[in-house]
């Protein structure tokens, strides 16, 4: 790590821990109890956090020799799309974590490694932390109940939404190719043929 990392501003934001009463005293430990926002969106196409959406905050910071342990819960809403029905999905996601923000001079130690958080003037930005903490727990095919049955591949209506035995009549491509020689072949038949008696008469 250079030193220009150590010289950024204060971070400022909801998810941002003030971890000065702390005191560097190795064993020393608060409670943090709140409610944020988050700034923007999180997560993927078929589920996400929405942006300015409230999470809640249970944690705990704790000082040790190398800097300040967080961890703890995050509680946020979700919304999404079934993938099977793509109805609303509405969700309630909990997820833990567990972070060591370093002090600026233990932090020298570890060289450039890229990953480490560092306490700027004795705060945490868990932003970072949190958001991977929620995207990392996302289901990746979310439903909006277990016994859902999608959508009608033909007309796409939803399935639980319409007649016991609901489907649609469909031929079957190969019968119908053997349809279309078998009706070529007799139309050439008939262009071809000749009636023998016609021919004698002819002669």
């Amino acid at each position: 790590m250079t030193g220009s990392h150590f010289r950024r501003r204060t971070p400022r934001g909801p998810l941002v821990l003030d971890t000065r009463e702390l005191g560097r005293r190795p064993g020393s430990m608060r409670l943090v109890r709140a409610q944020a926002e988050l700034p923007a969106d999180l997560g993927t196409e078929m589920m996400w956090v929405p942006a300015g959406a409230s999470v809640t905050l249970d944690l705990r910071l704790e000082s040790v020799i190398e800097g300040v342990l967080v961890s703890g819960s995050v509680v946020a809403p979700l919304r999404g799309e079934c993938a099977r029905c793509l109805d609303d999905v509405s969700e309630v996601s909990m997820v833990e974590f567990r972070e060591l923000f370093y002090y600026p001079d233990r932090a020298v130690d570890l060289g450039d490694d890229e990953d480490a958080r560092v306490l700027i003037d004795d705060h945490a930005d868990i932003e970072p932390v949190v958001r991977d903490a929620l995207v990392l727990n996302l289901p990746l095919s979310p439903i909006c109940r277990p016994d859902c049955a999608g959508l009608c591949v033909d007309c796409g209506v939803r399935l639980d939404d319409v007649e016991p035995g609901h489907s649609h009549a469909r031929s079957d491509p190969r019968w119908a190719a053997l349809s279309a020689l078998a009706g070529s072949g007799a139309t050439g038949t008939e262009k071809g043929r000749t009636d023998p008696h016609e021919s004698k008469e002819k002669e």
